[in-house]
């Protein structure tokens, strides 16, 4: 336990972008953790943390993706982990498949798990979108996520703090 002890020395804003950065967690866990446990962060500015810290991952992972899943394959291990990534990737990513750029803004709005912006890098990785529209719709899906979470978090967060008579947020 005691070597992470450091990140609880960290100022909550940096907690809230570093979260917001990892995969899996993004914006969807470093949103209702800022609200419940940094509820000294104003809203705006946790809400703009979040969304920073979910984007700074995308442009390298669409920048990478490509030159590194091709020296991966090299390897058998890691071609067949590549191809059902792929696979799997294709078969959530209908929406995406099907309206391109503005299906990719949606898949990453919608915040449900492995809908984010690490998934939608992948999706616009796996079904051809250029960088520029990938950054731009994956930026505005990050934006939209980060709206819908906050006022469901904030609003879920309050409720259950009413309910459970503990005061607070």
């Amino acid at each position: 336990m005691h070597e992470i002890s450091w990140i609880s020395s960290l100022p909550k804003e940096a907690i809230v972008f570093l979260m917001a950065m990892l995969p899996i967690l993004e914006l969807r866990g470093a949103i209702p953790w800022a609200i419940k446990f940094a509820p000294n962060i104003p809203l705006a500015k946790m809400y703009l943390l979040a969304v920073g810290g979910n984007f700074v991952p995308v442009i390298p992972i669409l920048l990478l993706l490509d030159p590194v899943s091709r020296f991966l394959r090299r390897v058998p291990v890691f071609d067949r982990f590549l191809e059902w990534l792929f696979a799997r990737t294709r078969k959530r990513g209908k929406l995406v498949e099907k309206y391109e750029a503005i299906g990719l803004t949606l898949f990453v709005a919608i915040p449900l798990p492995v809908t984010g912006a690490w998934t939608g890098a992948l999706a616009a990785f796996v079904f051809g979108i250029k960088l520029k529209w990938a950054a731009i719709c994956i930026g505005l899906g990050v934006l939209i996520a980060g709206l819908v979470v906050t006022f469901a978090a904030k609003g879920a967060i309050s409720f259950f703090d009413w309910a459970l008579g503990s005061g607070g947020a």
